[in-house]
C-alpha cells in the first residue's frame, strides 16, 4: 500500500469509526495540597470535556495551578478514568495517541522502558545509562529504565510534557518528562475493584481501599494481580513467550490536620515473575541452518539462567507547609531500589551462542526542597535537588565453542558499577505585566558527578558462578577501569505569552537542556584506540575511550492554544526547532581483540543533530444533547518530526575519522504520528453506554542509528475499540475492549550483530549471498514485536 493510500484510509477510518479510547486532555501534575485538589478538579474537567461539558481544565505544568489555556508548554494528560475506559494496562498504552512520543516495552523483560519524545531517548536499556526522557512517580525521578514500565492501577493521571524540561525537572529531561500521579485519598471510606478477563488467558484483579482513621488522617492501600498467558511459545523449553505474571501493591498515609499543612507517606512494591521475553530470529542459522519460525511470537531460545525475576520497591515522604496566602514550603524525600535477573538470548537458538545472563541492580536516594510564591502578578517556584544513585550490573556474553577463526569461543564477563551524585538549584517565575502579556524566566544550575568501576575478563566453561555457571577466568583481566568526572551546566528557560482574549493564547519559548555524561559500563580497555601511535594504550587514552560527554540541546517553540465555540472545540498547536550537540549513542559491537572474539560496548558522542516539527491536538464536541444524554466527540492528534544528524563522526579502520551523517538515522522516531478517536455515547438502562474506537498511525521507524533491512519497521496503523456501560451513579462499569483488532505484526525493538560496511551500514555478505556474523557463529538478527490482537472484558465497582 502506498503512503498516500494509507493516509487516505486513516482519514476515512477516523471519520467513520464509532470510536474513542478515552480522549486525552492537555494537562499536568499536582504539587501542593491545594494544587492537588485543583488538579483533581482538572481531571474531572478532562473527563467532563470528553463528555462534552464546559468545565475549565486546570493544570500545574509549572508546578502551580493554572488554566491549561495559560500554560506555554506542550502537554498531554490522561485521567485515570479515561485510561480505565480505554482498557489501558500499562504506561506504554498512551503512546499511540500522543504526538511525537514513543513508549515501548524494551527487550528481554516486561518492565524495562524505552521512551522517546521528539526524537530524544535511548533504545539500548544499558545499566548505568540514563534516558533523555524523565520518568516521575509522584514527583520522584526514576533514575534508570529498568522496572520503569509502570502498570496502570490506582492512578489519578499521567502527563506527558514535550520538549526540554530541565529548569523544573532536571538534567535528563532534554526530550521531555512523563509524570505518573497516584490517586489522592478520599475523606470518606472507599472501596474500588476492577477485573479484566480476556484472550491469552488474561486475568487481572485490581483492588484499592481507603478510610479516615480520624479527622485529618487517612490511610489507603491498593493491590494488583496482573496475569496473561504468552502470545507465543519457546519451542525449545515449552515456556510461554511474552507472558505476564505480576504482583503489585501500594500503601499511603495522609495527614492533613488543617488547610495549611499536608503530609503524605507512600510506598510501593512490584514483583514480576514473567518468563524471559525472547525474540524471533529473522534469518536462518548460519551454521545449523535452523529455519525462521512461522509465528513471530515463537522462539527457540535456550538460555534460562538465572531465573528471570524483577523486583522494585520504594517509598516517599511529601510534606507541605503553607506559611501564608503567598508562600508555601514543600519537601519530597524518596528512596527506590530495583533488581532484574534476566537471561537474554540474543541469537534465540538452543545453542550457547551470544547468550547473555545478566543481573541489574539500581538504588537511589533523592530529596527536593521547594519554595512556592503565588502573588497577584508574580508567581513561581525555587528550590534545590539532591540525588545519590548507584547502578550495578554483571553480565556475561557466552559465545559458541566452535568458531570460524579456529579459536574456542570464550565468555566475555563484565562487571560495571556506576555512582551518580547530583545536586541542583533552580528557579522559575512568571510575571503578568497585564492581563494579556506575561513573561516567564527560569534557570537551573546542575553539578553532576559520576564515578565508575568496570571490570572485564575472559572465562572458560561458560558463565560466571554469580550467574549460575561454572566459568573460570582465563588469564589476566582485560579491563580494570576506574574513572571519575564532574559535569556542570546552567540550563535557562524563557517564554512570553500573549492572550488577545481569555479563549486564545499565543506563546514563544526558549529552553536549554542537558543530559549528563558518564562512562560506558560495558567498555573494554584493550579495545581503546592507540591515539598517539606509540604502540601502547596509556591511562589517558583508556579514560577518554570509556568517557562520553554530556548531551546538550537548545530548543525553540511557538505555540497556540484555543478554546472556541463555547468550548466545543479545544486546540493545541506547537511548532518547534531543536539544535542538539554531542548526541549520546550507546551501542555494542562484536570485535576480535588479541585474536579473541568478544563483545565491546561503545558509546559515541555523535556530533550534531537538528529536529524540527509540528504537533496538533484537538478535542471537538460534534453533538451534545443534554435532554437525551447523547454526545459525539472527536479527538485528533498529529505529530510531524523532521529529525536528522548534521554530523556523525566515526572511526573507519584504515581510513580514520569519517562523517557518516548521511548514512545514519534518528532511532525510534517516526516522521509521522497520527491518531483519530471518535466517541459516541447515550443513556441506556439506567446508565451511559459509550462506543468508541481509535485509529493510530506511525510512519517508518529505524531501530538504531544505522538502518537495518531486518529490524526497521515500515509504517503501520493500529485499530482499537471499546464498548463501556457506566451506571448513572458511577458505581458500576462493564466494558468490552479490543486492542490491535486487525492483528497487525510490527517490530518494536531487536538485536543485530552482523558485519556491515562501516560507512553505509549495509550488511556484508559472502560469495553465497549469506550475511556474516560479527559476534558468535549463527548470526544475530532478532526482533521483538508489539502485542497481537487482544480482546477482554472489564468489570468495575466502587463503594
Amino acid at each position: 500500500m502506498t503512503g498516500n493510500a494509507l493516509m487516505t484510509r486513516l482519514r476515512w477510518g477516523s471519520a467513520l469509526a464509532v470510536l474513542a479510547l478515552a480522549a486525552p486532555s492537555w494537562g499536568q501534575d499536582a504539587t501542593s495540597a491545594s494544587d492537588e485538589q485543583q488538579a483533581a478538579g482538572a481531571n474531572d474537567a478532562a473527563a467532563a470535556t470528553s463528555a462534552g461539558q464546559d468545565q475549565e481544565i486546570i493544570v500545574t505544568a509549572r508546578r502551580r495551578a493554572e488554566s491549561l489555556q495559560d500554560v506555554p508548554i506542550a502537554v498531554t494528560a490522561y485521567s485515570g478514568e479515561a485510561l480505565e475506559r480505554q482498557g489501558a494496562i500499562d504506561i506504554t498504552d498512551i503512546s499511540d495517541t500522543t504526538p511525537n512520543v514513543t513508549l515501548e516495552t524494551s527487550r528481554g523483560t516486561n518492565t524495562t522502558l524505552t521512551a522517546f519524545i521528539r526524537g530524544v531517548g535511548q533504545q539500548d536499556p544499558v545499566a548505568g545509562f540514563e534516558a533523555g526522557v524523565g520518568l516521575y512517580l509522584d514527583d520522584v525521578y526514576l533514575n534508570r529504565p529498568q522496572a520503569a514500565v509502570l502498570d496502570i492501577y490506582d492512578v489519578e493521571r499521567i502527563e506527558v510534557l514535550r520538549g526540554p524540561q530541565g529548569t523544573l525537572y532536571g538534567r535528563n529531561t532534554i526530550g521531555g518528562a512523563i509524570k505518573y500521579v497516584t490517586r489522592r485519598l478520599s475523606d470518606d471510606p472507599t472501596l474500588r475493584a476492577r477485573a479484566n478477563f480476556g484472550t491469552y488467558k488474561q486475568g487481572d484483579i485490581i483492588l484499592s481501599a481507603s478510610a479516615p482513621l480520624t479527622e485529618g488522617i487517612r490511610i489507603g492501600a491498593s493491590g494488583a494481580r496482573l496475569y496473561r498467558g504468552g502470545f507465543g511459545e519457546n519451542r525449545n523449553n515449552g515456556l510461554d513467550n511474552y507472558n505476564r505474571d505480576i504482583w503489585a501493591a501500594r500503601g499511603t498515609l495522609e495527614i492533613e490536620p488543617s488547610s495549611n499543612f499536608f503530609l503524605r507517606v507512600s510506598g510501593d512494591y512490584t514483583k514480576d515473575d514473567s518468563n524471559p521475553r525472547n525474540g524471533h530470529r529473522l534469518i536462518p542459522g548460519l551454521v545449523t541452518g535452523a529455519p525462521v519460525l512461522d509465528d513471530v511470537y515463537d522462539t527457540r531460545a535456550g538460555l534460562n539462567t538465572p531465573k528471570q525475576e524483577i523486583e522494585a520497591y520504594g517509598g516517599a515522604v511529601r510534606a507541605e507547609l503553607k506559611l501564608s496566602d503567598e508562600l508555601t514550603l514543600r519537601n519530597i524525600l524518596a528512596y527506590r531500589k530495583d533488581k532484574s535477573f534476566a537471561p537474554i538470548d540474543f541469537d534465540s537458538l538452543p545453542s550457547a551462542d551470544v547468550d547473555v545472563p545478566a543481573i541489574y541492580r539500581n538504588k537511589q536516594f533523592s530529596n527536593e526542597f521547594q519554595i512556592l510564591y503565588e502573588g497577584t502578578r508574580l508567581n513561581g517556584v525555587a528550590g534545590v535537588y539532591y540525588l545519590d544513585a548507584n547502578a550495578n550490573n554483571i553480565f556475561d556474553v557466552v559465545l559458541a565453542t566452535t568458531s570460524p577463526i579456529a579459536l574456542p569461543g570464550l565468555t566475555a564477563s563484565t562487571f560495571g558499577d556506576v555512582d551518580t551524585k547530583t545536586w541542583a538549584a533552580f528557579a522559575d517565575f512568571t510575571y503578568d505585566f497585564t492581563d494579556q502579556f506575561a513573561l516567564s524566566v527560569g534557570g537551573r544550575y546542575t553539578h553532576d558527578k559520576r564515578s565508575a568501576r568496570v571490570i572485564r575478563a575472559n572465562l572458560l566453561n561458560g558463565p560466571s558462578p554469580e550467574l549460575g555457571g561454572r566459568g573460570v577466568q582465563l588469564g589476566p583481566r582485560t579491563s580494570d577501569f576506574t574513572g571519575e568526572e564532574t559535569f556542570k551546566e546552567f540550563t535557562p528557560r524563557a517564554s512570553i505569552s500573549f492572550k488577545p482574549n481569555e479563549d486564545n493564547t499565543i506563546y514563544l519559548s526558549y529552553s536549554k537542556g542537558f543530559k549528563g555524561g558518564g562512562f560506558d559500563p560495558r567498555g573494554l580497555s584493550t579495545a581503546a584506540p592507540d591515539l598517539d601511535g606509540n604502540g601502547t594504550r596509556d591511562a589517558a587514552e583508556i579514560f577518554d575511550y570509556f568517557l562520553f560527554e554530556p548531551e546538550k540541546v537548545d530548543s525553540y517553540e511557538l505555540g497556540y492554544k484555543a478554546s472556541l465555540f463555547d468550548r466545543r472545540l479545544r486546540l493545541a498547536l506547537a511548532g518547534f526547532y531543536a539544535d542538539y550537540k554531542d548526541v549520546q549513542v550507546p551501542g555494542s559491537v562484536g570485535a576480535v581483540i588479541n585474536n579473541v572474539p568478544t563483545f565491546v560496548g561503545v558509546t559515541t558522542n555523535a556530533g550534531k543533530a537538528s529536529f524540527k516539527g509540528v504537533e496538533a491536538e484537538m478535542v471537538a464536541t460534534l453533538l451534545r444533547d443534554p435532554t437525551s444524554g447523547t454526545r459525539v466527540n472527536f479527538t485528533g492528534t498529529a505529530g510531524y518530526l523532521d529529525a536528522q544528524y548534521d554530523e556523525f563522526i566515526t572511526n573507519v579502520p584504515g581510513t580514520g575519522p569519517v562523517d557518516v551523517a548521511d548514512y545514519r538515522r534518528i532511532q525510534n522516531t517516526p516522521k509521522w504520528t497520527l491518531s483519530g478517536t471518535l466517541d459516541v455515547a447515550t443513556r441506556v438502562s439506567g446508565g451511559e453506554l459509550s462506543a468508541s474506537t481509535t485509529l493510530s498511525y506511525r510512519s517508518k521507524t529505524y531501530q538504531f542509528e544505522t538502518p537495518s533491512p531486518f529490524l526497521d519497521q515500515p509504517g503501520y496503523a493500529l485499530l482499537d475499540a471499546s464498548l463501556v456501560w457506566t451506571s448513572s451513579d458511577d458505581r458500576y462499569t462493564i466494558g468490552l475492549h479490543g486492542k490491535n483488532l486487525t492483528d497487525k505484526q510490527y517490530i518494536t525493538s531487536g538485536y543485530q550483530f552482523l558485519l556491515t560496511d562501516p560507512v553505509t551500514g549495509v550488511p556484508l555478505r559472502n560469495a553465497a549471498g549469506q550475511v556474516r556474523p560479527s559476534l558468535g557463529v549463527e548470526g544475530v538478527a532478532t526482533a521483538f514485536y508489539g502485542n497481537p490482537r487482544q480482546v477482554f472484558l472489564s468489570l468495575g465497582v466502587k463503594f
